[in-house]
Protein backbone atom coordinates (compact mmCIF):
# COMPACT_ATOMS: atom_id res chain seq x y z
CA UNK A 1 0.00 0.00 0.00
CA UNK A 2 1.19 3.48 -1.26
CA UNK A 3 1.27 6.45 1.52
CA UNK A 4 -1.22 7.95 -0.75
CA UNK A 5 -3.32 5.07 -0.65
CA UNK A 6 -3.48 5.05 3.56
CA UNK A 7 -3.89 8.71 3.49
CA UNK A 8 -6.80 8.04 1.55
CA UNK A 9 -7.86 5.33 3.79
CA UNK A 10 -7.49 7.28 6.70
CA UNK A 11 -9.80 10.19 5.51
CA UNK A 12 -12.58 7.82 4.67
CA UNK A 13 -11.87 6.46 8.44
CA UNK A 14 -11.90 10.33 9.70
CA UNK A 15 -15.36 10.55 7.39
CA UNK A 16 -16.87 7.37 9.09
CA UNK A 17 -15.71 8.32 12.83
CA UNK A 18 -17.36 12.35 12.01
CA UNK A 19 -20.87 10.68 11.01
CA UNK A 20 -20.12 8.33 14.39
CA UNK A 21 -19.33 11.36 16.30
CA UNK A 22 -22.73 12.98 14.84
CA UNK A 23 -24.71 9.96 15.73
CA UNK A 24 -23.48 9.60 19.54
CA UNK A 25 -24.53 13.48 20.03
CA UNK A 26 -27.97 12.65 18.64
CA UNK A 27 -28.05 9.72 20.91
CA UNK A 28 -27.18 11.58 24.03
CA UNK A 29 -29.69 14.24 23.54
CA UNK A 30 -32.38 11.24 22.61
CA UNK A 31 -30.84 9.85 26.61
CA UNK A 32 -30.33 6.56 24.64
CA UNK A 33 -27.20 5.90 26.94
CA UNK A 34 -26.99 1.79 26.04
CA UNK A 35 -26.43 2.79 22.12
CA UNK A 36 -24.21 5.51 22.60
CA UNK A 37 -21.91 2.87 24.51
CA UNK A 38 -22.06 1.11 21.56
CA UNK A 39 -20.75 4.18 19.20
CA UNK A 40 -18.48 5.33 21.88
CA UNK A 41 -16.80 1.57 21.27
CA UNK A 42 -17.06 2.21 17.32
CA UNK A 43 -15.68 5.81 18.04
CA UNK A 44 -12.29 4.08 20.02
CA UNK A 45 -12.12 1.43 17.03
CA UNK A 46 -11.92 3.89 14.33
CA UNK A 47 -9.71 6.47 15.99
CA UNK A 48 -7.34 3.34 16.28
CA UNK A 49 -7.71 2.26 12.42
CA UNK A 50 -6.89 5.90 12.03
CA UNK A 51 -3.84 6.07 13.91
CA UNK A 52 -2.77 2.68 12.22
CA UNK A 53 -3.07 4.34 8.73
CA UNK A 54 -1.72 7.55 9.12
CA UNK A 55 1.40 5.49 10.71
CA UNK A 56 1.63 3.04 7.50
CA UNK A 57 1.55 6.56 5.53
CA UNK A 58 4.54 7.64 7.45
CA UNK A 59 6.64 5.01 6.87
CA UNK A 60 5.66 4.74 3.73
CA UNK A 61 6.58 7.85 2.70
CA UNK A 62 9.67 8.00 4.89
CA UNK A 63 10.63 4.57 2.34
CA UNK A 64 9.54 6.46 -1.09
CA UNK A 65 11.98 9.24 0.22
CA UNK A 66 14.95 6.91 1.32
CA UNK A 67 14.28 5.55 -2.56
Amino acid sequence: MSAEDALARAEELLERLERARAELERLTEADEADKALEVLTELAELSKAIEEELQRAKLEAESDAES
